[in-house]
This record gives structure tokens, C-alpha cells and sequence, in this order.
């Protein structure tokens, strides 16, 4: 069936595609299913598939348009203690009923952060978030440097364009391996998509970071636009892909708005075709800006979503570098990984790697949260001991911390004495039991319960659940439900049910979301027992 749909919806292609149709439709409520089924007749899709993906997204809820300004619930805003300060604040100004959250707005080092008008402010003030201090301990940055002019910038593309051979071979002994978490070689997804024959291939980029405390891609859209570009115009030169997709998420609007300006730029100055160009032999790129679905920062959902379809996880084989957007060959990577392809190829696939570690080679973005005394974004050498990270670039915090939950609410959560035993790379964090992932650090105030953390993620899985596997939908509910009554009833957990569900959701779970859980909660389990026995029922009762 969901091959028919996209069939159905490649027609449009991208310039009228469905999703923007829906979301368009979506924002008129008084006749919204009206508008959403003529869709589906002019799409000649079924209008339950339709409604369907338009009732999908956090955004394009009735509710949503009733309110007039949005506070973060990311969990760096909650253990910061600053969440119910703003909310008092905004409630002099705006009705309870006129106060919505979002999840995360991206300024996790200042925990200050409300969406008004559709644009991110302060609270307290009618002025923008300045700039978010960047650092980095490496001799040569690959990503923090300025771009400078873009005519000489886009020139290396000329310069390997003839020799695609040659420039995938930089790829590969770069070793860069994705930055969206997984960490699967970029190169490999490159080869795959270009050896797949295709008359249509794609690249896509993966902007809808949504991990809590993690703005590393926010900050490169923003700030480095044109480095993502290139990465992406690069991929399809050596791919022979002709389009190029930027998925944002909509909790971004200064991110959308830079990309939208520094694409334009590439049109004018004729190094990309503009959408109503006739110029078919040239590369293209599209904006498009989620809807508020944690779940598009899974790949496939994020396909999904671009095809108008409901935003669900597909089930793989087949990948996306075989079988993608459209069902043509894709290669789809995050932000960070694109944004490292223009300094692999001027300086070096080796010299890259030498910054790096045998097997996390290169640099990672790190994302510091509001406790530091140095918030903000670092670009850290792979390798370097995590203490280096918190306490020398990070300056340390700025009250008493007990843990660091890094790699967003799926990550491991990290004891504060345990920093000591790792360094900042994917072997080391998995080897002791935590994952590294988009490498965001949130900080666990001395007295901020540890249950109360626990029942915020399992709320969180609940809510941006996709629905789709029912380890992920209900376990995460139940879970909750757990938690919740053992914190605010004093109804006691049984330690083997909890176990059980934990074990469902990390076997059963399709995407990284429902299996990606148990993770921080079996840390809690084990190195803050103390702290949470008494919401268990005794094993020797």
C-alpha cells in the first residue's frame, strides 16, 4: 500500500508536493478535512491516508493554532529548574489556555528560550537569542571556521567534479561516520546510492535534530549553511543525484529562514537551479520544514514525511541509498555529516581522520547545557577525555551535578564520577554502557530526583511515539504509568514487570525511540539504586 502512495505522490514531485498541501490545508480549521480530502482526490490518494498524516503532527493540531506563545519542554529546560519560572512569567501576559510547549527549541545552554509570532525570543524580552559562543581544542576546525567568500567556497566542487572516483576515495579514507547518532560510514551510503541504477537518485539532509539538549545542527544551519549545502551539492555530483532536500523541524524557524537565504544565494549566483529554472542538468534544493514530530529525525520516517505520507517508521531492508524518497536511491545523512565534506575534500580524507581516533576518526560538535560555566557549542578532536570536555572547554558547572545524560533522551545517562573512565568517541561510550549520539550534554542537578527524570522520558517516548510497533507505543505508556504512580501515588514498581517492559521495548522497538529508552533507564537503575529504591517493591518481600 505505502508503495502505491508514494507512487501516487512522486507525481507531484517536490515544488507542489503533497505534505506542504496538507500542511497548508491544516492551518484553515474551520475547513480543514474539506480542504485535506480534496487533496487526496486531486493527489488520487485515499482520504483516510490522507487525514491520516495530517492529524500526524504536533503542529498541525486545532490546539496548536489557539496558542499564541510556545515554552520549551526539553529536558535541559526541565533539570535546569527554570520551566515553571517562565511559565509564571508569561502567565502575566498571556491565559493559561494561550500557552503551548514545544520540544526542544534548541537553546539548551540558556534554558530562556519562548517561540512568539512564529519566532524564538527570550523571555522576559521582545529581543532574539545572540549568537551561541563556539570553541573548539582542535588545530585545524573542520566546522566552527568561517566560510568566506562562496564563489571560492564552491570552486572545489568544480575542482573533483571530474574525478567523482577520486573524491569518494577521500570519503572513505576519512572513515567520517554519521553524526546523527549511529555513527554508519558515510561512504558506504555514498557507493550504495551511486551503484544503484537509477534515472532519478536524491540527497537528503537530515535537519530535524530533535534530541534535547543537542543543537549542534541547529547552530551549523544557522551559522554554516553554506557548509551543509556544499556536502549535500558534493554528494550528488559523485552520486549523480540531481535534487537536494533540506528537512528542517519547525521548532527551528531561524534555521529554515538561513537555509531558504543561502539557497538562494547558490540560485543567483548560478551554481544551483532555481525552481523555475529549465536548467534540468543542474543540481536543485529544496526546503522543507517540518511539523513537530520528533520522529522525522528517524530516516525513514523523515521519507515519509517529505512524500506526504503518514510519518511512520518503514521497515528496512530495503535502505534508502537503495530504495529512498520516492523509492529512487537516496543518500540521507544529519547535518553535521554533510557539513564535514568540504574540508575533507580541500585538505584531506587522512588529515581528517588524523584528528580523530583509529575508529572515531575526525571531530565531534558537542553541545554544552545552561549548568556550564562555559555553555554553548564545542568542536572536540574524537578522543579527547570526556573530563577535558566538561571541565576545561566547559569550565566546569555552575552548582553541584550528580550525572550528564549525553546522546539526547535515548542516550546514556552518565554519572558524574564516571566521566573519569570515558573519552569522547563511539567506542568508549559504548563499551562502558552509555552511547554517545549527537553528543549533548545535559546535566543532572545534585537535587533533582532521578524518578522524576525517568517518568519525563518515558513521557517523552509516549508522546513522539509513531504508533506504528506496539513494543514503542504501548511500552512507553505503560512505562509511564509506572513511573508516574510509584512518584506522585507511592504505588511501588514490580522490579521483574519493569524489566520485562524494558526488555519488550529494546528487543521489540523498530527505530532507535522505542529500543533506545531502556538504555538511560537501566543507568539510573544501576548507579543511582540508592536514590530509586524506594519506588520498588523490595525483591526480598
Amino acid at each position: 500500500m505505502s508503495r502505491n502512495l508514494r507512487g501516487l505522490s512522486s507525481r507531484r514531485g517536490l515544488t507542489d508536493s503533497m505534505y506542504e498541501n496538507i500542511v497548508r490545508a491544516s492551518a484553515d480549521g474551520d475547513t480543514r478535512d474539506e480542504k485535506l480530502m480534496a487533496i487526496a482526490d486531486e493527489f488520487m490518494t485515499g482520504r483516510a491516508a490522507v487525514l491520516s498524516s495530517g492529524s500526524f503532527y504536533d503542529f498541525l493540531q486545532p490546539s496548536h493554532y489557539g496558542k499564541k506563545v510556545f515554552v520549551c519542554d526539553g529536558t535541559a529546560c526541565l533539570t535546569s529548574g527554570k520551566t515553571d519560572e517562565i511559565r509564571r512569567k508569561l502567565l502575566e501576559t498571556y491565559r493559561e489556555d494561550e500557552i503551548g510547549t514545544m520540544t526542544c527549541l534548541g537553546h539548551c545552554h540558556s534554558n530562556n528560550a519562548i517561540l512568539v509570532n512564529g519566532d524564538i525570543r527570550i523571555c522576559g524580552s521582545d529581543s532574539a537569542p545572540g549568537s551561541i559562543n563556539a570553541r573548539t581544542n582542535a588545530e585545524t576546525p573542520a566546522l566552527i571556521a568561517p566560510i568566506g567568500n562562496i564563489g571560492s567556497y564552491y570552486a572545489l566542487a568544480d575542482k573533483w567534479a571530474g574525478d567523482t572516483s577520486g573524491a569518494l576515495k577521500e570519503l572513505e579514507l576519512s572513515g567520517l561516520r554519521g553524526r546523527g547518532g549511529a555513527g554508519f560510514p558515510f561512504h558506504v551510503k555514498v557507493t550504495t546510492a551511486r551503484n544503484t541504477a537509477s534515472d532519478i537518485k536524491y540527497v537528503v539532509c537530515n535537519g530535524d535534530e530533535g534530541d534535547p539538549g543537542a543543537f549542534s545542527d541547529k547552530w551549523l544551519l544557522e551559522e554554516r549553511p553554506h557548509s551543509v549545502l556544499f556536502g549535500m551539492l558534493m554528494t550528488g555530483i559523485i552520486t549523480g543525484a540531481g535534487t537536494g532536500v533540506v528537512y528542517i523541524r519547525g521548532e527551528y524557524p531561524l534555521a529554515v529562514k538561513r537555509i531558504r537565504e543561502a539557497v538562494r544565494q547558490l540560485e543567483d549566483a548560478g551554481i544551483t537551479a532555481g525552481p523555475d529554472s529549465s536548467d534540468t542538468g543542474r543540481f536543485r534544493f529544496h526546503v522543507v520544514e517540518g511539523s513537530g514530530a520528533y520522529i522525522c529525525g528517524e530516516e525513514t520516517s523523515l521519507l515519509n514525511s517529505i512524500e506526504g505520507l503518514r510519518a511512520e517508521v518503514r521497515t528496512r531492508p530495503p535502505f534508502p541509498a537503495v530504495y529512498g524518497l520516492f523509492g529512487k536511491p537516496t543518500v540521507l545523512s544529519n547535518v553535521e555529516t554533510f557539513a564535514n565534506i568540504h574540508f575533507i575534500l580541500r585538505e584531506g580524507g587522512t588529515k581528517w581522520a588524523s584528528m580523530g581516533t583509529e575508529k572515531s576518526p575526525g571531530t565531534k560538535l558537542v553541545s554544552l547545557d545552561g549548568a556550564f560555566n562555559r555553555p554553548g557549542l564545542l568542536e572536540v578532536k574524537m578522543g579527547t577525555p570526556l573530563r577535558s570536555v566538561i571541565d576545561d572547554l566547559g569550565g566546569g558547572t555552575r552548582y553541584p551535578v550528580k550525572g550528564f545524560q549525553i546522546g539526547g533522551p535515548l542516550g546514556g545517562l552518565v554519572p558524574a564520577w564516571r566521566a573519569d573512565d570515558l573519552t569522547l568517541d563511539f567506542e568508549s561510550f559504548a563499551r562502558e554502557g552509555f552511547l554517545l549520539g549527537h553528543a549533548g550534554i545535559v546535566s543532572v542537578p545534585d537535587d533533582f530526583p532521578v524518578i522524576r527524570l525517568i517518568e519525563h522520558l518515558f513521557e517523552f517516548t509516549r508522546k513522539e511515539s509513531c504508533g506504528k510497533c506496539f513494543p514503542c507505543r504501548l511500552g512507553s505508556a505503560r512505562g509511564h504509568e509506572l513511573v508516574a504512580g510509584a512518584a506522585g501515588a507511592g504505588e511501588k514498581i514490580d522490579p521483574q514487570l519493569f524489566d520485562d517492559l524494558l526488555e519488550a521495548m529494546e528487543l521489540g522497538s523498530l527505530c532507535a525511540l522505542g529500543s533506545g529508552l531502556p538504555l538511560p533507564v537501566k543507568n539510573a537503575l544501576q548507579y543511582f539504586g540508592d536514590e530509586l529504591k524506594e519506588y520498588f517493591i523490595s525483591k526480598n518481600a
